[in-house]
């Protein structure tokens, strides 16, 4: 079994569908189920089986699917270091990001950089942040954009930071809060519960939530059509809305803020493609100071 073999099992586990799997893998199905039948054979056990949804994996296949894993983990690594030889920037540059910052940041951001170093292999995933920051534990990828406060112990750069506000198509004060309509934006944990402490500090009651969201976009519309009113981070507010934008504050006069960061995994300020990735973000001054 070689590098090609620990994907297939990678895919399969990802698609938990055999055809789906063959159409990433760019081959057709009876090719894929020939060779796992062929792993099947060399290992002496069965490693998935059939169900009406798809494959399952047996014990002996997760055993063989967590290895396969890390063996792919550990040869994009050794790639990795072997290109960052050739003093060279070229070769894999694995992110991960909070998918709002993806949405509304970093298109911009990497299209300037890849223009700039053509070479470079640029590859995302994205998700709320505590799942970037799984990603960035497991090791699958060697730098992660996170968005609030999480506990890091490796290098992180602040990239920004821009205001939590009360977004309305009316000119609201706190006191209309209560009677008024509250779309409610489903947001990661860590500025949920900035909202929540915000509100409390503010209010005895909850508020008049009529509808509840996924995105920040859907947040942002049903507010610009007069249906209620929310609370957004700056970051997905155009400057030329019709909306009226409020900067939140703390009961001491704080200003609430959303930090965005940059976290490195263990060794990852090694890699050439790494440290020049960060030394564009500083030459465009997309990094504070």
């Amino acid at each position: 079994m070689d590098d090609k073999d620990w994907r297939i099992l990678k895919t399969v586990a990802e698609e938990r569908n055999i055809t789906k799997a063959a159409a990433r893998l760019f081959t057709t199905q009876p090719a894929l189920t020939y060779r796992l039948k062929s792993m099947e054979e060399e290992i002496g056990a069965q490693i998935v089986f059939r169900v009406p949804s798809g494959v399952v994996f047996t014990p002996q296949g997760e055993y063989l699917l967590a290895y396969a894993t890390e063996m792919v983990q550990r040869f994009d690594k050794v790639k990795e270091y072997i290109k960052n030889m050739e003093n060279k920037v070229q070769g894999a540059l694995r992110m991960g990001s909070s998918a709002v910052f993806a949405h509304y940041s970093l298109p911009s951001m990497l299209k300037g950089f890849l223009a700039q170093y053509p070479e470079v292999e640029f590859s995302l995933k994205t998700g709320l942040s505590y799942q970037v920051l799984r990603m960035l534990e497991k090791q699958e990828i060697v730098l992660g954009v996170v968005r609030g406060e999480h506990a890091w112990d490796g290098d992180k750069l602040l990239l920004g930071e821009e205001p939590i506000c009360l977004v309305s198509m009316e000119n609201l004060e706190f006191d209309d809060l209560l009677r008024k309509p509250h779309i409610r934006y489903n947001t990661d944990p860590t500025l949920q519960k900035d909202i929540d402490d915000w509100w409390r500090h503010h209010f005895k009651k909850p508020p008049n939530t009529t509808m509840e969201v996924n995105t920040m976009d859907t947040a942002r519309q049903l507010a610009l059509n007069g249906l209620g009113w929310t609370i957004l981070p700056a970051i997905g507010l155009p400057k030329n809305d019709a909306l009226f934008v409020k900067p939140l504050s703390w009961r001491n006069g704080a200003p609430m803020v959303r930090k965005t960061w940059l976290l490195c995994a263990d060794g990852a300020m090694e890699l050439l493609t790494v440290r020049a990735f960060i030394d564009y973000l500083r030459t465009q001054q997309l990094i504070p100071g």
